[in-house]
């Protein structure tokens, strides 16, 4: 419904823009004395250095906020290009306008405008875990081959035991499959990817016994994990960190949590490519479901 809202508003806008566009290019005069000149063009560089400010503390953040950031920095810089070109076009400096809006304004414009669409590609993939997912997830080769990535083929099958062909055609699989990426130098990195739990009810027969059974032994090793960490609570360190909490929320305000929750996941899993030191690989688990009071019997 708010999308087609939207669609309207912006359709409508576009509508109206032509006879307004039509009527100022018959009424205005080509020249105007005006007021506040130096207020309007210090403002305005103002709030383009307050945008690239911002933009570039959220982009090296990889916050998604940085999108729409990006997005307004680069069309004010279209803006202070058109209006320099154009308000000076009279002006001995016409043409310093000009070199400044096609070397600078415009080119940093479609900077930021690419960085803002590498901001959104770079989320991870969703999709639901399929079938061939499952079959990869039970063959041991294959956990035992991303457990040494990043690595050249050659150094997984010296790490792993594994013949280099066998690998290769590990590797190959999980590449189709969204999980690897072949860098261009020969070395294979892990791809991070949002996957969504299959629900039983969209398959038949073996199939659904199959996915039933994936998600129940799923469940089993994460409440066998929850108990091994809190057996070992106190030999963790610095190393662990738990909260727990009870709200009430809405159903749009639930999968508004759910989707920050993916968000700040999200940068952190590609935050860098290879290991840094001092890192540690750490289990992190996010449940949010109604307490059995709550829950009809």
């Amino acid at each position: 419904m708010i999308r087609r809202i939207l669609l309207v508003l912006l359709a409508g806008a576009a509508v109206c823009l032509v006879p307004w566009t039509v009527y100022l290019a018959h009424t205005l005069p080509d020249r105007y004395d005006t007021g506040q000149w130096r207020a309007a063009w210090v403002g305005f560089d103002v709030a383009l250095l307050l945008c690239f400010a911002a933009g570039a503390w959220l982009g090296l953040r990889r916050r998604r906020a940085a999108v729409p950031l990006l997005s307004a920095t680069a069309a004010l810089l279209c803006c202070d290009a058109w209006f320099d070109v154009m308000l000076g076009w009279t002006s001995d400096e016409r043409w310093a306008s000009v070199a400044l809006a096609v070397f600078v304004e415009i080119p940093v414009a479609v900077v930021l405008a690419l960085a803002a669409r590498r901001l959104l590609s770079t989320a991870m993939p969703q999709r639901t875990v399929t079938l061939r997912d499952i079959e990869l997830r039970d063959d041991p080769r294959y956990q035992r081959v991303t457990g040494e990535l990043p690595a050249t083929a050659e150094q997984v099958a010296r790490n792993t035991g594994l013949q280099r062909a066998e690998v290769v055609e590990c590797l190959k699989t999980l590449q189709d499959n969204g999980f690897v990426r072949r860098g261009r130098k020969g070395e294979w990195f892990s791809l991070p990817q949002d996957l969504r739990e299959p629900k039983p009810e969209d398959y038949t027969g073996e199939a659904r016994d199959r996915v039933t059974a994936f998600l129940d032994a799923k469940y089993e090793n994460e409440v066998a994990l929850l108990s091994w960490a809190a057996s070992h609570r106190d030999e963790f360190g610095p190393w662990a960190t738990a909260q727990r909490t009870s709200t009430r929320l809405t159903e749009d305000e639930f999968r508004e949590l759910d989707a920050e929750y993916r968000e700040l996941i999200n940068r952190y899993c590609q935050r860098r490519r290879r290991p840094a030191a001092g890192e540690q690989e750490l289990s992190v688990r996010f449940y949010a479901f109604p307490p059995p009071e709550a829950v009809p019997s």
